[in-house]
């Protein structure tokens, strides 16, 4: 009898599970009926999604031949301001430099604070996704399943927070505060321990929340769209529930090209930066002269170098170099921690991070209102023009990797775990630097007022072994130029392909070979100023664009709770529905048993 029992009880609950996957199949065919109409592009249709409108394929309008396979429309006219661009640039040499430097105060002296409200805006609107009733929707539907670990994501993380600015600042940025205290320090002198500890606080101030925020939202915008709603992995992607199927026409080219040049300026002036890191180091190790000729000509031997690994392709080209880049910067950022003031620098790190807490809120919003000064204009905004420009880059690789992670996951991971290591490579490398100047071992400080870029090789002489630190260091940031310049065509590529993501080959290393160029052609414009004049003017109309681009994303992510909140209802009310039937069965057959004839007999 027990056994018959139980495999009626088995034949139900088989039953059940099969009816209420029905009803699911039925309450989310229909709540999505019901939601606006949504025409995706599938590039990986893994999500619980169903769509009755024609489907179309990534690159569908795109022009093939000659080894390439590209949007015409994003391609040609992001390719024609570009050449634009170098052309005038190379022609009027001698009056770039001072061009680049009058807008560059004019854009920062006028339209700066702007930059600093949206990237606050930003950290709002990432903490809102995460902590509201959003936090729990899963990037690739209610059933997708990550696809690293845990452990393996936060690797990959760490590894999109290492990159060249790292290195070129870890030293320099700590020194120049030291010196020269940010005006919203009122009173404290250069040079003390006051303007020591205020030096890191503006460092982790620039390297903390903020461009975390930022690269959260863009890839939280490519990964939600890609893999909830079968989208193209391009920003514009993001703007459907604005624009509807116009994303394939006029404005979402718009939004590409922008996105295109954004990119391609703020990877020119990491690669600027990194080669002008490079030639110090050469020069401090080998007397070869520091000069924009050497530098260009560093740009096209490392450019060579990141073609060939484009050829080598991911896991054999850039997925390796990663790997042994960050085994090898660890080494090189613990080597230091150890064989320098330990107890300094980790006491520093947990005071830095008290101190930073602190300043934030204040540090945010100001904007040198009420004085006659434009420091930000060289540093926070600056930081965040550019950290809007790399923000589809670092997007569309956290993105690639982020398939599976809840909302909540997805902000809490993307923003603090590459945040702390940030804030403990600039304690490790900055914090030596200023135990070395305030002890008075050595001047770090003139170093850095000479050529900021030979600031790390100062500070690394001053260590055990420091040729082989310094060939290390230059080892590093040439890998990191590769990988980037590599990574960086990636995203290009996949930008001006209209979200393909297999172009030829060709087509990538066309596009690396211009980013070498740019970052080549803004160093002749006049080096350092016109990097930061380029992420400036591009970093600026980008930011509206992310700020239109997150209310975009708060409504895709309202219709994806529409439905999942319509079939939990509806999976409710079955079960409900299931369990009234049972009890009343219960109950038919227990009236039943008890008939007449067994009343009177009993």
């Amino acid at each position: 009898m027990t056994h018959y029992i139980d495999e009626r009880t088995a034949k139900e609950k088989h039953a059940l599970a099969k009816k209420l996957k029905e009803v699911e199949r039925k309450a989310r065919k229909k709540a999505i009926r019901e939601r606006d109409q949504f025409k995706g592009l599938q590039i990986s249709p893994s999500a619980s999604y169903e769509d009755d409108a024609p489907r179309r394929e990534p690159g569908d309008d795109n022009w093939s031949g000659f080894g390439f396979d590209l949007h015409p429309h994003v391609t040609f006219i992001s390719s024609f301001v570009l050449v634009v661009f170098i052309v005038l640039t190379l022609m009027f040499e001698a009056e770039s430099a001072s061009f680049f430097n009058d807008a560059l105060s004019l854009i920062t002296g006028n339209l700066g604070w702007f930059l600093i409200l949206v990237s606050n805006l930003f950290i709002i609107a990432a903490l809102y996704f995460a902590l509201s009733k959003f936090g729990h929707i899963r990037i690739g539907g209610v059933e997708a399943q990550p696809e690293f670990s845990t452990l393996g994501w936060y690797a990959m993380l760490l590894s999109a927070g290492m990159g060249i600015g790292l290195m070129f600042w870890s030293v320099g940025e700590p020194m120049f505060h030291f010196q020269t205290p940010s005006p919203i320090f009122n009173g404290i002198e250069p040079g003390t321990p006051e303007a020591a500890q205020a030096a890191m606080g503006v460092t982790y101030f620039h390297w903390g929340i903020h461009p975390w925020a930022i690269y959260a939202i863009v890839a939280l915008g490519l990964a939600f769209f890609a893999y909830n709603r079968g989208l193209p992995l391009t920003i514009r992607s993001v703007f459907y529930p604005l624009l509807g199927d116009k994303i394939y026409g006029f404005w979402g080219n718009v939004i590409d090209i922008l996105s295109v040049l954004a990119t391609l300026v703020g990877l020119a002036t990491s690669l600027g930066l990194g080669v002008q890191q490079v030639n110090a180091g050469l020069d401090h190790l080998f007397g070869i002269g520091i000069s924009t000729q050497m530098q260009v000509i560093l740009i096209a031997v490392i450019t060579g170098f990141a073609t060939l690994s484009v050829f080598a392709g991911l896991d054999a080209g850039v997925k390796r170099l990663s790997e042994a880049n960050m085994a090898m910067a660890a080494i090189f950022m613990l080597f230091l921690l150890f064989v320098g003031p330990t107890v300094y620098l980790l006491s520093g790190f947990t005071q830095n991070l008290g101190f930073y807490l602190t300043i934030l809120p204040e540090m945010s919003l100001w904007t040198e209102t009420f004085r006659d000064s434009n420091w930000q204009g060289s540093w926070t905004v600056f930081y965040w023009a550019w950290w809007i420009s790399w923000s589809p880059f670092v997007g569309m690789f956290i993105a690639r990797i982020s398939k599976g992670r809840t909302v909540r996951e997805f902000i809490f991971g993307v923003i603090l775990i590459p945040t702390l290591l940030s804030f403990l490579w600039m304690s490790v490398f900055g914090g030596a630097a200023l135990n070395l100047q305030v002890d008075g071992v050595a001047d770090i400080a003139a170093a850095v007022n000479d050529d900021v870029a030979k600031a790390m090789f100062a500070m690394l002489d001053n260590f055990p072994i420091a040729e082989v630190l310094s060939g290390i260091a230059v080892i590093l940031v040439t890998i990191f130029f590769v990988t980037s310049s590599d990574s960086g065509s990636l995203v290009v590529d996949h930008l001006t392909s209209g979200g393909k993501l297999d172009s030829p080959t060709t087509q990538r290393v066309f596009w690396a070979v211009m980013e070498g160029v740019v970052a080549a052609v803004l160093l002749i414009g006049g080096g350092l100023t016109t990097l930061q004049t380029a992420s400036v003017t591009t970093g600026l109309p980008f930011a509206l664009v992310l700020l239109v681009g997150v209310y975009s994303l708060y409504i895709g992510l309202n219709q994806e709770l529409y439905v999942e909140t319509a079939v939990k209802k509806a999976v409710s009310d079955a079960e409900d529905e299931h369990k009234l039937h049972e009890a009343v069965e219960t109950v038919v057959q227990g009236n039943s048993a008890t008939t007449p004839e067994t009343a009177g007999t009993s």
